[in-house]
Formats: C-alpha cells, structure tokens, sequence
C-alpha cells in the first residue's frame, strides 16, 4: 500500500474530471440536452468497455462479467440510475452557477454522503478507532470548505449586476442553481454505493487475473450503463419537447465534426476521474480506502474552481470574494492531507 502513490493517482483523475465542462464551451449551435448526451455516449458507454477491453487480461472481461453474481450487476447498475439523477442534475447546477460554484457545492454534499453512508451501512464504528475519527474529520473540513466557496459565490452575487452575471455564465440563476446542485450532491453519492455492491465483481476480476489497479473497471460498466438510461431518457425528452433533436443533423458537417469531437473530449476526461479513483483506491490501505471519495471530490472541486478563475467567471468580484474563494480552496486541499494522519 502506498497512500502518497493513491492521492497523486486520484488526482490525476480529478484534474479531468474538474476540466471535463470547458470542452462544452466550443460546442457550437446545439442545445444543452444534445451535448450533455452526446458526451454521456463517450463517458457512459464507450470509455467504460474500452479501458476495461485494455486493462482486463485479454480474453477475459467477457468471462469476468458472465461469472459474477447477478445480484452485484443489478445493483450496480440500479445505484447508476440513482446516481443518474445526480449526474443530470450536476450538469444542470454548472449550467446556472458555473464550473466553480456548481461543483463546489454539488461536489463538496457528494463528498460527505459517498464518504459516510457506506461505511454506516457496513456496520463501520468510525468512532471507535483513530483512523475513523480522522475520516469523519476530514469530511468535516471537507464540507466547511464547501461552506466557505458557497459564502463566496454568495458574495459574487452580491457584488455582480444581472448583466456582469450574465456575461460571465449565460444562464446564471444563483437559487434555482444551489437548489439542484445540493439535489446532485445527493444523489451523486450513489455511484459510491454502486462501487460497493459491485465489490464481487472486483472479487471475480481479481481471480482472473486482473492488477489490482483495474479492478473496479468492470463493475464501471454497470453503474455507468445505470447512469447512461437515465440521463438518456431525460435528454430524450427535452429533445423531442423542445425539438431540438435537429440538433444532431441540422448543423454542417464541419459543425457537426466539431461538436462530436469536442463532447467526446469532454466524456472521456469526466470517464478520467472513475478510472484514476479506482487504481488510487488500490493503493490506499484499508483504514483509509472509505476516505478515497472524499479526496476524489474535494480535489474537484479545488480544480474546478481554479478553471473557474482561469475562465473569468469570477470577474468582476471584489477583492474580498476572491480571497474568500481561495480559503476554501485551501481548506479542500488541506482535507485530502489529513486522511494521511490516519
């Protein structure tokens, strides 16, 4: 085990997962509803098969899933439909707050959840050993950052007009936004729990011979497949109410090239963040493996916030706001540091 090499992989994974709306911005003439799916095709359907076709022994992902249990399909795939709403609802709360603050707050509840929930469930005492106690701790530092980067984006509220606001993210709606993003929050929670009944999944993986550093890649195709009937549906549906499944043929070719190149850029960086997690998961000892999630989230959102700088979203803001801003980005990354104390 080495936690140090787990934290830098997570990372790695959450510097594509914070990154993944900024293709969104060369998308030309569609409509939310036909990129947002349009990249769920790359992110839910494609990279899963393909990582696992790579990093699966060759000849045996096929066998892998017809040996393991039904029961951990199933539920794999039901914790993804749940967790589908989150991931509908994220792409909704970056749409009125923004990369930065949408995350923040969608991310930062989706910590807190995914991190203590599963643990309960397994019957864990998290106060009875020192490890545990430093878990519920760092979740604790985890959502006052969120705390602090949502004071922010309430202080960007006040000092922006309706139009600086427009201009800095087209849709920009700070009630309606917070509301769905703590929705997301949420239920993202759920693609932890879809790891955890996944885990015979893992187990038959392992037996054929899979590095423990792909692993969780099969049980990826289920929960993410979960996710994908969700966001489909939906999509689906404001596609046809809104007529905007012309989108997908009624754009020039050079158009079209475009935004098919661009959305799946965007799916398989968001695919990055699952990939990383699980083989730095691996690497974390078992004391600290219910705290990866947490790292996973609070590094998002510490990313994002950065590519919320860098995109002059927070133009404008007084100086205050800014500083306030990097406080909480601060503390996130602070709360990643101290699952190593355990």
């Amino acid at each position: 085990m080495n936690p140090i090499a787990g934290i830098l992989l997570i990372a790695l994974g959450s510097i594509g997962a914070a990154s993944f709306y900024v293709p969104f911005k060369k998308v030309k003439d569609w409509a939310w509803e036909s990129y947002w799916i349009a990249q769920g095709v790359a992110a839910w359907l494609i990279a899963p098969w393909l990582f696992a076709l790579i990093f699966v022994p060759h000849g045996e992902l096929i066998p892998i899933i017809r040996e393991s249990p039904s029961s951990a399909k199933l539920m794999a795939m039901v914790f993804g439909i749940l967790w589908g709403f989150g991931g509908l609802t994220f792409g909704l709360s970056m749409r009125y707050l923004g990369v930065a603050l949408g995350q923040s707050i969608a991310l930062g509840l989706c910590a807190a959840f995914g991190t203590i929930i599963p643990a309960v469930v397994a019957g864990q005492n998290l106060f009875s050993s020192r490890a545990g106690i430093l878990t519920i701790a760092g979740v604790a530092i985890t959502v006052a950052g969120i705390a602090i980067i949502g004071y922010a984006g309430a202080l960007k509220s006040k000092n922006l007009t309706e139009e600086e606001k427009k201009a800095a993210i087209k849709e920009f709606a700070l009630k309606k936004g917070i509301l769905i993003a703590i929705f997301s929050g949420i239920m993202s929670a759920c693609f932890n729990f879809g790891y955890e009944a996944g885990k015979p999944i893992e187990n038959v993986a392992l037996a054929h011979g899979t590095n423990p550093l792909f692993q969780k890649n099969p049980t990826l195709i289920f929960i993410l497949l979960g996710g994908f009937i969700t966001n489909l549906l939906y999509c689906g549906y404001l596609n046809i109410r809104n007529k905007t499944y012309r989108d997908y043929l009624g754009v020039s070719s050079g158009v079209l090239l475009n935004n098919i190149a661009f959305t799946f850029l965007a799916g398989f960086l968001w695919f990055l963040q699952f990939h990383f997690f699980g083989m730095g998961s691996s690497k974390l000892p078992e004391g600290m493996a219910v705290f990866g999630w947490s790292i996973l989230m609070a590094l998002n959102i510490a990313i994002s916030n950065i590519w919320g700088i860098l995109l002059r979203e927070w133009k404008g803001v007084s100086k205050k706001t800014i500083i306030v801003l990097i406080i909480g980005i601060l503390v996130l990354i602070l709360s990643t540091f101290v699952v190593k104390l355990s």
